[in-house]
């Protein structure tokens, strides 16, 4: 077996250790502290509309004490939580937590028979949801589903101050008069004033149940206790050095790892302020970054390259942004030189996935390197191992990542077959198998290939979709890209782009001019052979790509 040498010790971030001592507490004592220190200060910002960090706690424990007292929410009980980035998301999230039950966020992209699975397999009988996707939850009330009590949330509540940011329709909309058995809405939860009983979760109890979104089968839950969570949320304040006068640009969806743990808990620990959009928006963005001295952005590539291309850019006061990081897809070289030049920043990268809550991976802030998962942080034990024989391989071979970390999850919800699928032991210690295929460099950094099974066979040779995304993005007319293999008589698969234009090039580039200019700058085994032009490519609730649903459409036609 090789010999492991920690050569990523050689590029840590200065001034840190390497390993993270954790509280051992649950997450809503990091409320309790936060809320003593800074009372009056803003914890979230809401369309200009401020929430300190003494009503968010007050506002928590009334929420609290209605799962109790009057949803009959017991220690380890599992609540749905179903909404769009609010003031009542973080609010719902750490009311649970209080009340010692386990948050199961669920991506407000669902509807009612994909949240009928989250509803049973969970065993959950109580949900907060937003009004604007009460519809989609309502039907599951009162049946064989469980679910038994509903509160409703509308995101206009919390706009107490005038504002002159567009706002969404969904945001604006006035509170509606929903009624009916097991309903009632936040405001009436609120005015109950309930207090809840003693807090007894400690950090070993289950604190959060995110579900994975697998391509085959259902959605199984992650199991994370405080710990795990714990793990993340101060790791990324750590390693980033981020103080409680920071303020975070939180736009990624709170349901999804990465936003949770890196601009909403994270920011919570550090006594921070977040600075909340329930919908992506490039002009907003930048005018809240301007007029609340955003520090901190945490995007992904996609709204990232959105945000570059916004013509009116130039008319935005940028020069608080101290730091720009994300991860879930490898960032365009030419997205990060043209942010570079912009603000002078680099966009640090990093990996993680639902079952580590997050980060294992992130980039040295003070050495990042591009289109790359980053070094491992504290306590993480990564390793490349070939996925057949599970030998680990030497430097710059690409094989499965695996990881040992205080992040990783318990394993996978009423799934004791899939649990034991996804981990191996080596030399004594439990790893995670995390499906993805990297390599490591000579300075220790992991680089990520692709997918353990998104790979394009083409006369043999190995192609990378990712790889080609990364080149494709280097073409002055592409927007966004997606690669997929398509069936081929001749090389078994060939290699296919889907392309979405920037709106100026659209009808002055065709697609045998990118087929031309991939030709010259790609090897043309892996140069697309097939340009398909589309007006968008579908994507998560996270902004990801979904290049699976894309395959899966090119298998069904061919």
């Amino acid at each position: 077996m090789p010999t492991r040498t920690p050569r990523h010790f050689a590029h840590w971030p200065p001034g840190l250790p390497r390993h993270l001592t954790l509280p051992q507490t649950s997450l809503w004592y990091n409320v309790e502290v936060s809320a003593t220190r800074y009372p009056d200060k803003p914890y979230i910002v809401y369309y200009d509309s401020p929430l300190s960090y003494a009503q968010f706690r007050v506002e928590c424990e009334r929420v609290a004490g209605w799962l109790q007292q009057d949803c009959g929410v017991k220690s380890g009980d599992r609540v749905l939580l179903y909404m769009q980035n609010s003031p009542q998301w973080v609010i719902a999230y750490y009311a649970i937590l209080r009340a010692n039950a386990v948050v199961v966020p669920v991506n407000p992209m669902n509807k009612a028979e994909e949240l009928r699975h989250y509803v049973s397999d969970s065993g959950a009988s109580t949900a907060l949801v937003a009004q604007d996707l009460y519809a989609h939850l309502e039907p599951l009330l009162g049946g064989a589903s469980g679910l038994r009590h509903l509160g409703v949330a509308a995101y206009s509540d919390y706009l107490h101050q005038r504002t002159d940011l567009p706002l969404p329709a969904f945001v604006s909309e006035p509170r509606a008069a929903l009624a009916g058995e097991g309903v009632i809405l936040w405001r009436d939860i609120l005015a109950l004033q309930r207090q809840p009983g003693p807090h007894t979760a400690g950090p070993d109890d289950l604190c959060v149940m995110p579900y994975t979104s697998g391509t085959t089968g259902q959605p199984k839950g992650c199991m994370h206790t405080h710990r795990s969570v714990m793990s993340t949320l101060v790791g990324g304040v750590q390693w980033f050095s981020r103080t409680q006068d920071a303020v975070y640009l939180s736009v990624l969806p709170f349901f999804h790892v990465t936003g949770m743990a890196g601009s909403m808990n994270g920011p919570l620990f550090a006594g921070a302020t977040i600075v909340i959009l329930s919908r992506w928006d490039r002009d907003v963005a930048a005018q809240c970054i301007q007029r609340h001295g955003i520090g901190i952005w945490q995007a992904i590539s996609t709204m990232v390259v959105d945000f570059l291309s916004n013509p009116r850019l130039g008319e935005y006061d940028l020069s608080s942004l101290q730091g720009v990081r994300g991860g879930g897809a490898a960032m365009p070289e030419a997205i990060a030189k043209k942010l570079k030049d912009l603000t002078g920043l680099d966009y640090v990268e990093g990996y993680g996935m639902s079952e580590t809550l997050a980060a294992t991976h992130i980039n040295p802030p003070q050495r990042p390197k591009p289109q790359c998962l980053g070094i491992p942080v504290f306590d993480v034990d990564a390793r490349v191992l070939d996925p057949q024989t599970l030998q680990e391989l030497p430097q710059g071979e690409t094989g499965e990542i695996v990881v040992h970390a205080p992040q990783v999850m318990q394993g996978y919800w009423k799934q004791p077959q899939a649990t034991a699928d996804s981990f191996i032991t080596l030399e004594g210690k439990r790893f995670l198998r995390t499906g993805d295929l990297a390599y490591v460099d000579h300075d220790g950094y992991f680089f990520m290939v692709d997918r353990l099974k998104r790979m394009i066979n083409a006369s043999g040779y190995k192609v990378w979709p990712a790889e080609v995304e990364a080149l494709m993005y280097k073409h002055p007319a592409i927007h966004e890209a997606c690669v997929i293999g398509v069936r081929d008589a001749k090389r078994g698969e060939t290699v296919k782009a889907l392309v979405v234009l920037k709106e100026e090039a659209r009808g002055q580039v065709s697609a045998d001019d990118i087929i031309r200019w991939s030709h010259e700058h790609m090897a043309a085994y892996k140069s697309p052979r097939i340009v398909e032009f589309v007006h968008a490519l579908p994507k998560s609730g996270t902004g990801k790509i979904l290049w699976r649903e894309l395959q899966e459409r090119e298998l069904e036609r061919s």
